[in-house]
């Protein structure tokens, strides 16, 4: 198991990532500093799990994150914490 601390775009996050979890698929979770939320999570928590040497083709844990994070923000046109009061 590897953990990682980076911040994306003011963000504090924390990656767990475990490789070959169950001896089937990756496993990495996220965790933001506050629970702050993410283009990925409203939450400021995710787990997920991808095939196996996904993580090691991005070149590791953080860079998927980021690649992923990234990629989803310009999706969605995410631009930080978005409430809503209905």
């Amino acid at each position: 198991m590897e953990t990682h601390k980076i911040t994306w775009r003011g963000v504090e996050l924390i990656i767990t990532f475990t490789p070959e979890k169950f001896g089937l698929v990756d496993h990495i979770e996220i965790e933001t500093k506050g629970r702050a939320p993410l283009p990925v999570t409203e939450t400021g928590y995710r787990s997920h799990f991808i095939p196996v040497g996904t993580v090691a083709e991005y070149g590791g844990a953080a860079e998927f994150i980021t690649a992923w994070l990234e990629h989803e923000a310009s999706r969605t046109g995410w631009n930080g914490a978005q409430l809503s009061l209905f």
